[in-house]
Order: structure tokens, then C-alpha cells, then sequence
């Protein structure tokens, strides 16, 4: 080897100077069986792609490693030599990793999700369970809030993974499109409109003291955005269950997601308003901080929600 070359070889990375993990395996392995082919067979390689990794160490190297005779594999003085190192660079890597699961094992340990209300109360319950199928050891929490609210945990870095039911994606955050959703027009049986024969008109809708949600609500949001602005409310609720009780109750109608008033709707506790001349439908997503695709308990629960 020239000057030259041998001063651009040692200038290299480290990654190109040293034998990957491997080949230090492999040799560690010619060294405590005394065959090329037995240390092959340990690691689950042919003995000719054992044959040409030495080979390649050796070269990468500059020095010969092993000596191969029909009686067996020895190793030359160099050889015995870069097994002591190979030794403590293997062990270093064993610690290496088993540090390494042990910080995996803690992120498993727990998955802290935030939701909005329509998913928190409606669809993470199954997908919660499922996951617990999963992951038996994984402690979840769940906080319950609008898309405003989730959003401000994840990028406070107090969620693991958010979803919401809003227009937008809110700033800081990738999302995926995970399930659709409409809303629809509900009063309880003895309200004026639950007589009409033809649908409501969106802007007499529009015009309507309505019982909504809070102002930061994905469903808010939607119907705000569909009907190009909302009457003062008639009360505003932070909770799915509360509006639905409040118009169960006679209190006015209210605009509420599909998934929350099935069984009332079965059981003619409320009745739903066809409405016309407007759509009503949205997206839920699931969100999380950009950059920072889910992993772990999380990345499980993203993928049973599209599952």
C-alpha cells in the first residue's frame, strides 16, 4: 500500500476502518470453536460466505486473521490479538443495546392519548380494548378534550397521539385521514321540526339558536364552516353527552355526529332533520407532532384504527 493510499484508508470514516459486528461475531466464533465451518453454522451462514467475510476482514484490515488447514481454523498472532479487541467492541455493543431495549421497554410501558370528544367517547373504546389484546403491559391514558385542546398536549409533548374531528389540521401537526363521519340535525320528538315534511333549509339552520358544543370543537368548526356562519347559541356544552341530554330533554335541537345518537335515535329519543342544499360530512384524523411519525404503542394504535 502506497503513502499515499494508506494515508486516505486512515482518513476514512470509522465506519470504513472497522469490521461491522458481523464479522467480529463470526470471528469470535472461529476463535472458541476452532472451525471456520462450525462458526458458520452457529450463525446461521454457509461456510463459504464465512470464508469470504474473513477474507474481506482481513483484507479491510492489512493483516492475515486466521490460518486454514484440513485439521481446522487457528488464528495467527494478529489474529489472537484483534479477538481481544473484537471481544470488548461486541460486549460494548451487547451493552449497547440491551440499553437500548431498556429505553424501548419504557416508552412501551405507557401510550398517553388525547382525543376529541366524538372519538374519545364513541370509537377509541374498541380500539383501546384491541390494543390491550396487543399490548397487555402498555398503561394507557386518555385525555378527552376539543381538537384545540388535543392539539395543545401534543406539542406540549403530553400525548402520544391525538385525534380530531376539526376542518384543519392545526398547526405542528401530520395527520391521516382514519375514519369519515356526518353530522346530522337532531330534536327531541315533540320539537316543531321533528314534524316537517320537507328538509330543513340550510339557512333557516343557519339562522337557528342551536345547542352547541364549545367554540374549539371539531364539530362546531364543521357546522360553522358548511352553514358560512351560526345564530348566537340557544347554550353551549362542553360535552357530546351533555348537548345530547339537552335535547333529549326538550331544550332545543342541536347538530350532533352519527356516531353519538344511534341508540337514540333507535329508541326515538331523538329524531333527525333531513337538512338540504348543504353536506354535513368531515374526516377524523389522527395527529401527531410533525416530523415525529408514532412508534411503538402508539404506531399499534394508529394502525388498529385503519384496520
Amino acid at each position: 500500500m502506497t503513502q499515499a493510499a494508506e494515508g486516505q484508508f486512515r482518513a476514512g470514516s470509522l465506519a470504513h476502518r472497522v469490521p461491522d459486528l458481523g464479522a467480529l461475531e463470526l470471528l469470535l466464533a472461529v476463535a472458541r470453536l476452532g472451525s471456520l465451518g462450525g462458526a458458520a453454522r452457529e450463525l446461521g451462514i454457509t461456510q463459504p460466505a464465512a470464508s469470504s467475510r474473513i477474507r474481506s476482514m482481513e483484507r479491510q484490515l492489512g493483516v492475515a486473521l486466521v490460518d486454514r488447514s484440513p485439521r481446522g481454523s487457528r488464528l495467527t498472532d494478529a489474529g489472537a490479538l484483534v479477538t481481544d479487541w473484537a471481544r470488548r467492541v461486541v460486549e460494548a455493543a451487547e451493552a449497547f443495546d440491551a440499553g437500548a431495549q431498556a429505553l424501548r421497554d419504557r416508552r412501551d410501558s405507557r401510550l398517553r392519548v388525547a382525543a376529541s370528544m366524538t372519538i374519545a367517547e364513541y370509537l377509541l373504546p374498541g380500539w383501546l380494548l384491541a390494543l390491550r389484546a396487543q399490548r397487555p403491559d402498555t398503561a394507557v391514558s386518555l385525555l378527552a378534550g376539543n381538537s384545540t385542546v388535543v392539539a395543545e398536549r401534543l406539542l406540549a409533548d403530553e400525548a402520544d397521539l391525538g385525534f380530531v374531528e376539526g376542518l384543519t389540521v392545526p398547526t405542528g401537526l401530520d395527520s391521516v385521514v382514519i375514519a369519515h363521519d356526518n353530522l346530522i340535525v337532531v330534536t327531541a320528538p315533540g320539537h316543531v321540526w321533528s314534524r316537517r315534511r320537507s328538509p330543513l333549509e340550510a339557512s333557516e339552520l343557519a339562522a337557528t339558536p342551536l345547542i352547541l358544543r364549545e367554540k374549539g370543537s371539531g364539530t362546531r368548526q364543521v357546522l360553522d364552516a358548511a352553514l358560512g356562519g351560526l345564530a348566537r347559541p340557544l347554550i353551549e356544552l362542553s360535552s357530546t353527552t351533555a348537548v345530547k341530554a339537552a335535547v333529549v330533554s326538550g331544550a332545543g335541537p342541536a347538530v350532533l355526529s352519527e356516531l353519538a345518537v344511534g341508540e337514540e335515535l333507535s329508541m326515538r329519543r331523538l329524531v333527525s332533520v333531513p337538512v338540504a342544499g348543504v353536506s354535513l360530512a368531515r374526516d377524523l384524523r389522527a395527529v401527531w407532532p410533525t416530523g415525529h411519525r408514532p412508534v411503538g404503542p402508539a404506531r399499534d394504535l394508529l394502525s388498529l384504527t385503519r384496520g
